[in-house]
């Protein structure tokens, strides 16, 4: 070994620790994260299922009718037994809502329990306490409520999608905020994908390189790290106030008088369409831009036009890395909610949205107005609501992705 070799031979030992420190740090992060996601996800599960102590506020059995038991009633006396039980006020909100003529057997009945023999959850456990401290929990309902019924429960189940919200913990559902939330996305990806698409295609296509263009995607970047609350501000100054007649339906003449002030689906869609839009179009940029040049010049060489290469090889060359970014860009607006309460989405709304000029609410606005009551039972709802939203998003994001892989996979066919 000569001096040279004798002198670089310490550095390497050096960079060799080096590279093996800075690994360490990486591999430590990475555990880092998946503890803190296995964290988030277990305490979810944990609210989401447990031990429920129920007890009837009226015996089911005192509304028996002619010897029979509440659950073999016909739909004509179940409805009887809600007009002589139940307030004129509340039976004309539930008529409002839906006559109870209209109502099949299970809705009657489900009133019933609800409004009448009012099936209450005197206390819930989460799941962990449901399973190590079952001796307890035995003994406190011994010892407080004997008559109560104790059954396990899971939080997240069909009739909890399908049911209308609800002041009472046990019977809420999140169907009407399903709904608001695919409505919403739904115009949101309309509005803001071929927007942010076009305006990516004409910015690294057409626009020529000057002071204009460069001040023009200063304020793109500038505008994707906007916090969201401002976009609710410009949402309910120009989507709500300005355009109301559009957004409520005037316009059309299908305006309702619960939204007629421009609070509707559309207003929010627009608002989180004008969100999300300044990144799909830098994730488009990225994607176009990523595309090789000599695609380009290809295309020019056997007489093909600019708009021509462009629809032929640009896009389809970048329309992938395009997907993948409009994924992140609906992922981020799937969960907001401080723009949604800014343009005026309702927290209490039981009737499912019927058109985009409905009243409406979404998952992340029931999951915060939830977790702010004072009832824990209402947290176990909201962690059910929580699963619900990871997993209509983890779907959305599914069916992009596996569209995005096979046109992928079709352009490296052909």
């Amino acid at each position: 070994m000569n001096s040279q070799e004798a002198a670089f031979q310490p550095h390497i030992a050096r960079r060799q620790k080096l590279g093996a420190f800075w690994k360490a740090v990486f591999l430590l992060s990475t555990l880092v994260g998946i503890v803190a996601l296995a964290a988030l996800l277990l305490s979810i599960l944990n609210d989401c299922f447990g031990a429920v102590a129920l007890q009837f506020e009226v015996d089911p059995a005192s509304l028996a009718r002619e010897g029979r038991p509440l659950e073999q009633l016909h739909s004509e006396e179940l409805a009887e037994i809600l007009r002589e039980r139940l307030s004129r006020g509340l039976l004309r909100r539930l008529e409002s809502e839906k006559p109870l003529e209209e109502r099949d057997r299970q809705e009657l009945y489900d009133l019933v329990l609800d409004r009448v023999a009012k099936l209450q959850v005197l206390k819930s456990w989460s799941l962990a306490e449901s399973m190590l401290q079952r001796a307890r929990i035995r003994d406190w309902i011994s010892a407080n409520h004997p008559e109560a019924q104790l059954r396990f429960r899971s939080w997240v189940s069909g009739r909890f999608l399908v049911s209308p919200q609800s002041s009472v913990p046990e019977r809420a559902g999140v169907r009407a905020a399903v709904l608001g939330s695919l409505w919403m996305i739904l115009i949101t990806v309309v509005v803001a994908f071929p927007l942010g698409v076009g305006a990516a295609v004409y910015l690294e296509e057409y626009a020529r390189e000057n002071a204009f263009t460069r001040i023009l995607q200063v304020n793109i970047y500038n505008l994707a790290g906007v916090p969201s609350i401002i976009y609710g501000i410009l949402g309910l100054a120009v989507f709500v106030r300005l355009l109301g007649k559009l957004t409520s339906g005037a316009l059309f003449g299908v305006v309702d008088p619960a939204t007629a002030n421009g609070r509707t689906i559309l207003s929010a869609g627009l608002t989180l369409a004008a969100l999300v839009l300044p990144l799909i179009i830098i994730n488009s940029q990225e994607a176009i831009r990523a595309v090789p040049q000599s695609l380009r010049y290809s295309s020019y060489a056997v007489g093909a036009t600019k708009w021509q290469t462009i629809w032929h090889h640009v896009l389809p060359g970048s329309f992938d890395r395009i997907l993948t970014g409009t994924i992140l860009a609906v992922s981020r607006a799937v969960g907001e909610t401080a723009p949604l309460v800014v343009v005026g989405a309702s927290t209490f709304v039981t009737r499912d949205p019927t058109s985009i000029f409905s009243k409406f609410t979404t998952l992340p606005i029931q999951i915060y107005q939830w977790t702010a009551r004072p009832q824990a039972e209402f947290r176990r709802v909201a962690a059910a609501a929580i699963v619900v939203l990871l997993v209509l998003l983890l779907t959305m994001n599914t069916a992009a992705i596996l569209m995005r892989d096979r046109i992928s996979r079709k352009r490296r066919e052909t």
